[in-house]
């Protein structure tokens, strides 16, 4: 099976990288590239699109918006040079958000988030079972602090440390990679991208 795919982004180098990728693909099918949100308008209004590589910051309709008001929306995964709208394309139920300049690694993964998508489209992060507790301890000052896992919103890689954002609390900021914390956390977590994990 073909799926069809539509670029759009307003860098010809960015169209030009995911044209490649996409290119090494076999059952991907590239429809169209478009350099506006305008342009794919058109496209998508003829065409059955299955999988979206869309950028966030365009001139005239940013990507965000743009994919708001479509009414078919196809699956959608986000690309762009600015990480800080990571958790906008999470609550548009993004596949995906890769952060520029995307490496063919990181591309690859987003693809198998998508077929595993459409191959199992009742796959729900709440319906997995997990055997791991519901909370942790991370290391503050020398104490150990319970972290329960529903009080997490997100949380955000700052180099050798992280900060942990909680509902109705401070932060927490610890001395600990986002790899390392991904490892110890269940998955109702979701790592968009390599600087943040996001609660389901």
């Amino acid at each position: 099976m073909s799926y069809k795919c539509l670029i759009i982004d307003d860098e010809p180098l960015a169209r030009e990288l995911l044209e490649g990728y996409l290119d090494k693909m076999p059952d991907f099918e590239l429809v169209s590239s478009c350099t506006s949100a305008i342009e794919a308008s058109s496209i998508l209004g003829k065409e059955q699109i299955d999988l979206l590589f869309l950028d966030i910051e365009m001139p005239f309709l940013k990507g965000t918006d743009f994919f708001k008001n479509l009414i078919h929306k196809p699956q959608v995964i986000f690309t762009t040079a600015y990480r800080d709208y990571a958790l906008d394309g999470f609550e548009l139920n993004a596949l995906d958000y890769l952060l520029k300049p995307i490496f063919f690694e990181r591309f690859f993964q987003g693809v198998q988030k998508f077929l595993k998508q459409v191959q199992n489209p009742e796959t729900d992060f709440e319906a997995t079972p997990t055997s791991r507790n519901d909370f942790l301890f991370v290391n503050k000052a020398k104490k150990q602090i319970k972290v329960i896992f529903d009080d997490i919103e997100y949380v955000e890689s700052l180099k050798d440390y992280i900060k942990i954002h909680l509902k109705e609390q401070e932060p927490l900021m610890v001395k600990e990679s986002i790899s390392a914390f991904e490892n110890r956390v269940d998955n109702r977590f979701v790592r968009l991208h390599r600087s943040y994990i996001v609660n389901t």
